[in-house]
C-alpha cells in the first residue's frame, strides 16, 4: 500500500490533466489578424488571466512530482515506471503551454504597439493630407505678384 499514490494524488492529476486540455484548447484557436485594438486588448487579458491561472496550478504540480519522488522509493520498479512516465508526460505537456503562453503574449503586445503606431501614423497623415487640400485649394496670386508666388512656392 506504500507504493500506492494518496488519493489526493489522484484528484490533484485530475484537476491538473482537465486544466491543461482546458488551457491547451484555448492556445490552440487560431489566431486572427485583428485591426481592433480593444479586441486585442481583451485576448491580452484573457492570455494573461491563463498565465494567473498557471502560476496556481504549479503548486498542484510540484505536489504531483515530490509524490511520485517518494512513490518511487518505496514502489516496485514497473510500479515506479509507470508514474514516472505519467509525470513526465504531464511535465512536457506543461512546459509546452507555459512556453506558448509567454509566446503568445509576447507576439500580441509586439502586434499591439505596431497597431497603435500605424493608427498614430494613419493619423497624422490624414490631418498633413487634409492641410495640404486646403492649401491646393487655396486661390493662386497673380502672375505679376513675384512676392506672393515666392511664398507660396515655399509652401510648397
Amino acid at each position: 500500500f506504500d507504493s500506492l499514490p494518496p488519493a489526493h494524488y489522484k484528484e490533484t492529476m485530475s484537476t491538473i490533466l482537465v486544466w491543461i486540455q482546458q488551457s491547451e484548447a484555448k492556445l490552440s484557436l487560431p489566431q486572427v489578424a485583428v485591426a481592433e485594438y480593444e479586441i486585442m486588448e481583451q485576448r491580452l487579458r484573457e492570455l494573461k488571466a491563463l498565465q494567473s491561472s498557471l502560476q496556481e496550478q504549479q503548486k498542484g504540480l510540484n505536489y504531483l512530482s515530490t509524490t511520485v519522488e517518494d512513490m518511487s522509493r518505496k514502489a516496485p520498479a514497473e510500479v515506479s515506471q509507470r508514474y514516472r512516465t505519467e509525470i513526465e508526460v504531464i511535465l512536457g505537456r506543461w512546459k509546452k503551454l507555459s512556453a506558448q503562453l509567454v509566446e503568445h503574449c509576447q507576439k500580441l503586445e509586439e502586434l499591439m504597439t505596431k497597431l497603435q503606431r500605424f493608427q498614430n501614423d494613419t493619423k497624422t497623415l490624414k490631418k498633413w493630407m487634409a492641410e495640404v487640400d486646403v492649401f491646393l485649394k487655396e486661390e493662386w496670386p497673380a502672375l505679376g505678384d513675384s512676392e506672393a508666388l515666392e511664398k507660396q512656392l515655399e509652401q510648397c
